[in-house]
């Protein structure tokens, strides 16, 4: 397919991909937007002029701060508007082309837009399902048992904090906490001396079940909206002191970055392939009737404020996933947890068979003691310092196009220096 607006050949936006976003332009209100080049669409424009099926909502839910309620319309609208924006975007359709006043309201400049939280969140949920990254994170605590007995069995996750899940661009301030240090016998407060990022891919929901009913993995196809790129923060030194017996607390909820551009399961159609093969197999609910793992393409970019351009220091594939989105999101719900529109499920950090493919500085630097060294500086990193750039980005390689994610990024900004009163 092609397009009337202008997509170059490695744009993550041609008209095959159409990723929602919500974004303003100068000083208006945040509205619903679909990428296309280097462009955003204004679907609330759109629709208040006609555009727009009448159908696809009571009334315009693209003029609102988030994609939820356009979302909560269910699958068939989801369909119905990617076919109305394909056709009005289609190189040989004037409608919008040829008209300048419609043209000059409905198309901004990306460079000219702010783009915000995509979806209202209202839960956060971080899984662990890569054997990679387990067995590597595992070898580090427990060299003789990385893969804790339940880890084939069952998608390991917790439920984690929403408020603090913010958009691409978004600062990020190096967390304080409790750590331990090495043979003391009491905790100090201070800043994280191991501040990390983590690479994973996340899907939103898209339908509500009632509280107490299970989700199937052949209806999860109905409640899985789109994609986005996740970088869940981590402090290592907090989380080490903290996470035994409940798991994750202030090391992982002080910020969580994401793409500000949603990939729907309709654009990554082609690039579904079937996943790796579970041995032990798993339990019948657990059971997949079609393919639930999708090639995409991961990279993880540093750039520290010596550095004239970032540096990738990681190259994956969300292929290398153990356990798929729909047995994740069924295996929340098997015991009647109630899924929201707009609820965010991470995949864990996605890490591959070699050294490079690692998806978090734990992994890279093998928990500080192997760092690695920025070419064009010769700066060494065992973890991310302050000023620190981190980029995650992902794309789906077509022929001759790509279905891309933007980039999820943030800067890392200094601790606060003042302590709590008392």
């Amino acid at each position: 397919m092609r397009s009337w607006v202008e997509v170059s050949a490695d744009s993550h936006f041609p008209i095959e991909n159409l990723p929602y976003c919500v974004f303003s332009y100068y000083h208006e209100s945040p509205r619903v937007g679909v990428g296309i080049g280097s462009y955003v669409l204004d679907l609330s424009f759109l629709y208040n002029a006609g555009m727009l099926p009448k159908g696809l909502a009571p009334h315009n839910v693209f003029a609102l701060h988030a994609l939820n309620e356009f979302v909560a319309q269910g699958r068939p609208i989801w369909a119905e508007l990617r076919k109305c924006l394909t056709e009005i975007l289609s190189e040989d359709n004037p409608l919008v082309r040829d008209d300048e006043e419609l043209l000059s309201k409905s198309l901004h400049k990306q460079s000219d837009v702010v783009f915000h939280l995509p979806m209202k969140i209202g839960a956060f949920v971080d899984f662990y399902s890569s054997e990679q990254h387990a067995t590597n994170v595992g070898k580090m605590l427990r060299p003789d048992n990385p893969l804790m007995p339940n880890w084939k069995h069952l998608p390991v996750g917790y439920n984690g904090r929403a408020s603090s899940v913010v958009v691409s661009g978004t600062p990020v301030r190096r967390p304080n906490g409790q750590t331990m240090p090495q043979n003391a016998e009491v905790p100090i407060y201070g800043p994280s001396r191991n501040l990390d990022f983590e690479l994973e891919v996340g899907f939103f929901t898209g339908k509500a079940n009632p509280l107490g009913q299970q989700v199937s993995t052949a209806e999860a196809e109905d409640y899985i909206f789109g994609m986005v790129l996740v970088n869940d923060w981590s402090a290592r030194d907090i989380q080490k002191w903290e996470y035994q017996p409940l798991g994750p607390f202030l090391a992982k909820s002080f910020a969580t970055t994401i793409s500000p551009w949603v990939v729907t399961m309709d654009a990554l159609e082609p690039f579904r392939i079937s996943g790796t093969v579970q041995d032990p197999p798993v339990l019948p609910y657990l059971l997949c009737d079609r393919a639930w793992t999708y090639d995409i393409a991961l990279e993880v970019l540093l750039k520290s404020e010596k550095m004239s351009k970032p540096q990738t220091i990681c190259r994956t594939n969300y292929k290398n996933m153990y356990w798929n989105m729909a047995q994740q999101l069924t295996h929340q719900c098997v015991n009647g947890t109630n899924v929201q529109v707009g609820d965010l499920y991470a995949s864990g950090t996605v890490s591959g068979d070699s050294p490079d493919s690692y998806g978090s500085m734990l992994e890279l630097a093998w928990g500080g003691e192997e760092p690695i060294t920025l070419a064009e500086t010769g700066e060494q990193r065992k973890f991310v310092e302050d000023g620190d750039e981190i980029a995650l980005t992902g794309w789906c390689q077509g022929d001759g196009y790509k279905i891309g994610f933007g980039e999820a990024g943030g800067k890392v900004m200094p601790a606060l220096s003042t302590e709590p009163a008392s």
